[in-house]
């Protein structure tokens, strides 16, 4: 018996210790991320329902007057209103349910309204919120849908009561989530500026009903987030056709230059050239970048659709990426353009630079050449000067010579003036040539020092 106890109180402090508290520095993040992986993306959704779904495009300073607008409208209908610091805000509101959720470059708002209906689509979800109140939403419109889920216990719609619901009559669908439901759409934004998507549910479970719904608005949402740089692909496509062509002739003219002047003035054009492209670069890489990652997420949420066709329809698979990848090929060809066409002009320029430099050496060489000529020419007339100069000197120098010689004679001593000046003229000029020599070598080292 006190064996069994010992090992008890063992087991037990193993244990407590076990639940005791790791004393590890902690990341200053990690509760955040651990809660953000956990987060619930759906909300739990039980059929029959209709909700309306908006995206608005704004700049993430608006996030201070979204979460002001979301807390009037809790003021207005007694409800809490959401803290300062989040993102994300889900509340019942009576006659709807409001979801407002927070993106990097776009907010979305989901009305959500579980009541039966008889014909979708016809007293949306949106309609029961203040008209004023949805007015005043700052952003821009990207995207707003209408998604009705019908009941099992309801029979399947036919296609000519499909074709009634959706204003093209053009029905596309399938079923999904391994045939636990059908989706019908026709891609189209109808009289209301609302998109149109109708759910019967076959046999969903009750979570399978929130995750389906969450996909097909993301699928709504980035297929459109992935669709924004088109416009602007095709602004700058005749843009990089005229800087392509201007390339070409830059490039054609490169051999015809004759000068260094031509050579800088083709430079600074090519220059110019790809200083407008790289601008075009800087607009566009950020664009283009984030639909390639929206475009993979829309891609990600179809396949998870499971889809299986229904005979005579389209699926939204087929419908969604064969109108998206052509999109996005456009997207990408424009993408890859601007970089070979700045690769281009980045050898043009190089190129162009390396034979400015080598003409700029030659000219440099020719005026080192044409100095060392002057210098030389300098060196021979130092030279001439110095043999003048020894002339020069020598000869004054004879003249005191002879002065001195006179001055002597006529204070009475015999001396042949002119015998002695002859004998002292190679004597003065030798060195008077030493001297001047001398000096010159002296100055010579010193400036070699």
């Amino acid at each position: 018996m006190n064996q069994f106890t010992s090992q008890l109180s063992c087991v037990e402090s193993n244990v407590c210790a076990i639940e005791q508290p790791l004393n590890f520095p902690e990341y200053p993040e990690r509760q955040e991320l651990h809660a953000e992986l956990n987060a619930v993306a759906y909300e739990f959704l039980a059929p029959p329902f209709e909700l309306s779904h908006l995206v608005l495009l704004s700049e993430r300073g608006w996030i201070e007057q979204e979460r002001k607008l979301i807390s009037e409208l809790c003021v207005r209908y007694g409800i809490n209103p959401p803290n300062t610091h989040e993102n994300d805000f889900s509340a019942n509101f009576g006659e709807f349910r409001l979801r407002w959720e927070r993106h990097t470059e776009y907010s979305t708002y989901t009305v959500y309204r579980a009541k039966p209906f008889s014909i979708p689509f016809e007293s949306p979800a949106i309609s029961y919120v203040p008209q004023e109140w949805l007015i005043s939403l700052p952003g821009e419109l990207l995207v707003a849908t209408h998604i009705a889920l019908e009941d099992r216990s309801r029979p399947k719609r036919s296609l000519h009561e499909l074709s009634t619901l959706f204003a093209s009559g053009a029905v596309i669908g399938s079923n999904v989530a391994g045939g636990a439901a059908s989706v019908w759409s026709d891609n189209q934004i109808h009289y209301d500026n609302f998109g149109r998507i109708l759910i019967h549910d076959e046999n969903l479970r009750s979570r399978q009903v929130g995750r389906l719904v969450q996909r097909l608005l993301e699928i709504e949402t980035y297929r459109m987030l992935a669709m924004l740089p088109l416009p602007i692909t095709r602004r700058i496509i005749p843009q990089l056709a005229r800087a392509d062509q201007r390339l070409a002739g830059l490039t054609a003219n490169n051999v015809n230059l004759s000068s260094i002047e031509d050579e800088q003035r083709l430079l600074n054009e090519l220059t110019l050239l790809a200083a407008e492209t790289e601008r075009l670069s800087a607009q566009t890489s950020h664009r283009f970048n984030a639909s390639r990652a929206y475009y993979n997420i829309v891609k990600l949420r179809i396949a998870e659709l499971r889809e299986e066709r229904i005979e005579g329809l389209q699926m939204l698979q087929e419908f969604m990426i064969q109108r998206l990848s052509s999109a996005m090929g456009t997207c990408e060809l424009v993408h890859t353009k601007l970089e070979t066409l700045s690769m281009r002009l980045g050898r043009a320029s190089a190129l162009l630079r390396t034979r400015v430099d080598l003409s700029m050496e030659a000219q440099i060489h020719d005026l080192l050449k044409s100095m060392d000529n002057r210098a030389r020419i300098q060196l021979r007339m130092q030279e001439t000067v110095e043999g003048l100069s020894v002339v020069v000197l020598s000869y004054y120098l004879l003249g005191i010579i002879g002065y001195g010689l006179k001055a002597v004679k006529s204070a009475g001593h015999d001396i042949n003036v002119e015998l002695v000046t002859g004998i002292a003229i190679p004597i003065v000029v030798l060195g008077v040539f030493l001297v001047v020599r001398g000096i010159r070598n002296m100055v010579s080292r010193l400036q070699r020092d």
